[in-house]
């Protein structure tokens, strides 16, 4: 298997719960300390370092995967930028070509390569991670809510042309997961809306219905779950991880 953005947060946990389950798994980052890390940590992972968003780099990581493990069964693309946070019209279009560029091209670059891999393993297992910003709207994250809507329609998509083929395809929403990614994201918006960290932190959890955060482990629990026999007839479905988020914009 395959996890984008491996080295770290939700994709090394992601990967450590395979590890565990006795699966052969390689992860990419563009983080080289993140991936060296990790790296050390499980030293079975198979590793490269790569930005999804150049579609070199990407084919090169699949040569050598199917260089190294003989094929694929299943992608988790979790590559992904919390991209710019403010008003639309203080944006840069740079950082918001970039915010598509690793959330969407990433998944869809990556998606292209596996195809041949799960066609010839005979089927297999597709997981796009996308966010609670893509099923709602996210003031102050135009292009992240943007791109990961984009994705579950990848997702949907892609599950009606390849399941004839066995390859199931899916889309994970977590919400606000406690890590350094989110207290980042905390912080910008904290700066943008002129208040404390603190009070952003507590409007997260207030806007959840189990009023939490998610921890990594939960959304690892289902990706495993999506991948094995027990979620065998799940396909083109977009599915929260996140306590129920029931706003985003506060």
């Amino acid at each position: 298997m395959l996890v984008t953005a491996g080295g770290a947060g939700i994709g090394r946990t992601i990967a450590g719960a395979f590890l565990a389950e006795g699966a052969s798994v390689w992860i990419c980052d563009v983080d080289p300390d993140a991936l060296a890390e990790a790296g050390s940590a499980h030293p079975e992972l198979g590793t490269s370092s790569t930005d999804v968003a150049d579609p070199s780099q990407v084919d090169a990581m699949f040569e050598a995967i199917e260089r190294t493990l003989g094929g694929l069964d299943i992608l988790v693309n979790n590559a992904g930028t919390a991209g710019p946070t403010g008003r639309v019209e203080t944006l840069d279009p740079a950082d918001w070509r970039r915010c598509v560029a690793v959330n969407l091209d990433g998944a869809f670059l990556c998606v292209r390569r596996a195809v041949p891999l799960l066609k010839a393993a005979g089927g297999g297992t597709v997981i796009n991670i996308s966010s609670t910003a893509g099923l709602m709207g996210y003031p102050l994250r135009t292009p992240y809510a943007a791109a990961k809507w984009a994705v579950i329609g990848l997702t949907k998509s892609l599950a009606i042309e390849l399941g004839p083929y066995g390859i199931r395809v899916n889309a994970l929403c977590p919400g606000a997961v406690e890590g350094a990614r989110m207290a980042r994201a905390i912080r910008a918006e904290a700066a943008v809306r002129g208040v404390n960290e603190e009070e952003v932190r507590q409007t997260y959890i207030r806007t959840t219905s189990l009023r939490c955060f998610v921890a990594p482990d939960d959304v690892a629990a289902m990706v495993l779950f999506l991948c094995s026999d027990l979620g065998a007839n799940v396909s083109g479905q977009a599915i929260a991880v996140d306590g129920h988020t029931e706003s985003l914009s506060g």
